[in-house]
């Protein structure tokens, strides 16, 4: 948990902002084809900042494809089966950058804007492959934590109208829907968030 002592944000978490592109609405049926990650926890001064960022597109192998879904993101099936990596190295690689970025005696902490949406594809493709989810069972939505942090309705709490809210920089439109850049904006809207 978070609270302030002397001016100092303590915390036993380091969060992670993850977010991700898809091929289609749900985890199995469709496959989870990049992820951004973008570690968030104290600096030296004790203040939440944003730190390294890892990024992995991944080679698709679910029976279905959304065009609807890859026109978002705009990563081809071609593309995905050239330069990703597969599934499971993606997952092991995750876990390794992750373990090796919590700060001590904190546990890693999955965020996501709609992190139901995001921790779900993540958590069916360690399962998928057999391995622990580095995240646990558990995700903190910054949606659901701007609801109550800023006293808006559920409908309310896009990064669009979040962005005036909380005075941050609108989304470069040329960069969102790429997984790193996603994962780095909602890093930040983190950091505004646990602030307000």
């Amino acid at each position: 948990m978070e609270g302030l002592a002397g001016g100092m944000l303590e915390t036993r978490a380091t969060y992670f902002s993850v977010d991700i592109e898809c091929s289609g609405p749900v985890p199995g049926l469709y496959d989870m084809v990049s992820i951004g990650i973008v570690v968030v926890a104290p600096g030296p001064d004790g203040q939440l900042a944003c730190g390294e960022t890892l990024y992995l597109e991944i080679q698709p192998e679910g029976p279905r494809v959304d065009p609807g879904a890859m026109k978002i993101h705009g990563l081809t099936l071609e593309h995905l089966r050239a330069h990703g990596v597969s599934r499971r190295a993606a997952m092991l690689q995750i876990t390794e950058w992750v373990r090796a970025r919590v700060s001590p005696k904190t546990k890693p902490v999955f965020v996501g804007h709609n992190a139901p949406f995001d921790w779900s594809f993540v958590a069916w493709c360690f399962a998928a492959e057999d391995l622990p989810n580095v995240f646990g069972y558990k995700a903190l939505d910054t949606k659901a934590l701007a609801t109550g942090k800023l006293g808006l309705h559920w409908f309310d709490s896009s990064k669009e109208v979040l962005h005036e809210r909380l005075a941050m920089p609108a989304e470069d439109l040329t960069l969102k829907h790429r997984a790193d850049y996603d994962a780095q904006y909602q890093a930040e809207l983190l950091i505004r968030l646990l602030k307000a």
